[in-house]
């Protein structure tokens, strides 16, 4: 089975972080998280691992639908080698992301919170943001200890914007080794401000993960006024198959479509990996089976230099709404036809996630490597796609190179144009346990006409070699 692993401070306002020797990649974007505000060791002394303190990961951003200036983002703070952060960092800002106030949301034992609660675990992960239709702010993440068996699905409310968190639910927790809670999101419902879904995998059979009795079922819990229901699994592949990567769309009609990797075969050493959809016409009491959409063939991106990978989104599809037209469009990390090399593709579905069209092809440059994209629609209909490439990369070890893009397209994913997000910036910072890593997912969120891509990029300092950085695009 497969799982990818409150004092207020203001943010720096550009990305500073350069020296004389080379130029910031990221001089004209504004930088949002900065240096950790962990202390050694805070998770507990028996923690094992390595962590990389002021290393910033995948993050999550939303913008308030009642206030176009609003926006939320969330991030993993301080990664460890072996999965999961001390816990999770936000920021909010009131100005369109101009200037940003950090806060830590009670996620694990590093944060202020309840020692009873989700901060009695060592470390979090995961985190994803979404606003309700009255502009209330919710996070969720997974919590979990590194030195026993106890995991658990949380998520936590703001009553503030984002500058401060209440004590999170725990939507599920569990305490046995064959057993973990993996790969949480949360979407509110754009139209009833009273309904918020979670959706996760929950994996079986860690302890004998060859055998072909593992499970992986989608689990499901939803607030409705403000009341977080019991979770509960809605799809179910059976044995020796999971689900991974669920993200919930809400159509313009409340219509729930559940879009996942649905893996089968998953304790082989070559699992099959395909792109599928469940439908909810009745905000999530019932389900329709699982549908599978396309293949995913996404064989992951490594420096030529040396072979490590990179950790990308390759098992992660993920899913945007055209508000007014109710057209879905699906992203993902796909080889490019006739080569070996992953790339991004999309798929678009007029009709509510019935039908879908063809995979076609997004980042510009076929030759090069693309990893990990995120979807979102902007008012206008637009739809913006961002990435990472290897366009610049250098077969050199001291610089090997990335790019992040924002591909846009005003005819449904027909025709694209793409603007670099900033310069290249080498990975090399970004090393964590033999591979380079930014996160399994980055952030973007649409204001109006503008798209807000939230995103990680390495910096020059060794004490912070990662961070969080944002930039408005129209």
């Amino acid at each position: 089975m497969r799982h990818p692993g409150a004092g207020l401070v203001i943010a720096v306002l550009a990305a500073g972080c350069g020296d004389n020797l080379q130029p910031d990649p990221f001089l004209e974007l504004v930088q949002v998280s900065g240096d950790t505000p962990f202390a050694p060791q805070c998770g507990g002394e028996a923690e094992s691992g390595g962590v990389f303190a002021g290393v910033e990961v995948e993050p999550s951003v939303a913008a308030d639908p009642t206030r176009p200036s609003h926006l939320v983002g969330a991030w993993q703070q301080d990664r460890w080698g072996n999965g999961g952060a001390h816990g999770v960092g936000t920021a909010a800002s009131f100005d369109g992301g101009a200037t940003w106030t950090l806060g830590i949301p009670h996620f694990g034992r590093c944060s202020p919170g309840n020692p009873e609660g989700a901060a009695d675990y060592e470390r979090a992960t995961d985190p994803w943001l979404t606003f309700a239709a009255d502009g209330t702010v919710y996070v969720g993440a997974l919590v979990f200890d590194s030195t026993s068996a106890r995991n658990a699905m949380a998520v936590s409310r703001s009553a503030d914007g984002g500058v401060t968190w209440g004590e999170p639910a725990l939507l599920i927790t569990d305490n046995d080794a064959d057993v973990f809670n993996d790969k949480d999101t949360i979407t509110a419902d754009p139209t009833d401000a009273g309904r918020v879904y979670a959706v996760w995998d929950r994996l079986t059979g860690l302890t004998h993960p060859k055998d072909p009795t593992g499970t992986g079922p989608t689990y499901f819990a939803r607030m409705t006024d403000g009341v977080w229901e019991p979770a509960r699994a809605i799809i179910d592949p059976g044995a020796n198959a999971q689900t991974i990567g669920n993200v919930i769309a809400v159509l313009p009609d409340g219509t729930l479509v559940d879009v996942f990797n649905l893996i089968t075969s998953a304790n082989s050493d070559a699992p099959g990996n395909m792109v599928a959809v469940a439908r909810s016409s009745d905000h999530g009491l019932t389900w329709s089976a699982p549908q599978t959409i396309a293949a995913m063939r996404g064989v992951g991106v490594r420096d030529p230099s040396n072979g490590d990978f990179i950790r990308s989104g390759t098992d992660l599809p993920e899913v945007a709404v055209d508000r007014a037209s109710g057209a879905l469009y699906i992203v993902w990390e796909d080889v490019q036809p006739g080569t070996a090399i992953d790339g991004v593709v999309l798929i678009r579905s007029l009709d509510g996630g019935v039908t879908w069209s063809a995979p076609s092809p997004v980042n510009r440059v076929p030759t090069a490597a693309a990893f990990t994209p995120v979807v979102a629609v902007a008012s206008d209909g637009t739809v913006g796609v961002t990435y990472y490439d290897l366009r610049n990369a250098e077969r050199d070890p001291h610089n090997f190179r990335s790019s992040a893009w924002l591909a846009t397209s005003h005819d449904g994913g027909i025709t694209w144009s793409e603007e670099a997000l900033g310069g290249a910036f080498d990975l090399a910072p970004a090393t964590l346990a033999n591979i380079y890593f930014l996160g399994d997912y980055e952030g973007l969120a649409t204001s109006g006409a503008m798209f807000l891509p939230f995103f990680v990029g390495t910096t020059f300092d060794a004490s912070d070699r990662t961070d969080v950085f944002v930039r408005a695009l129209k």
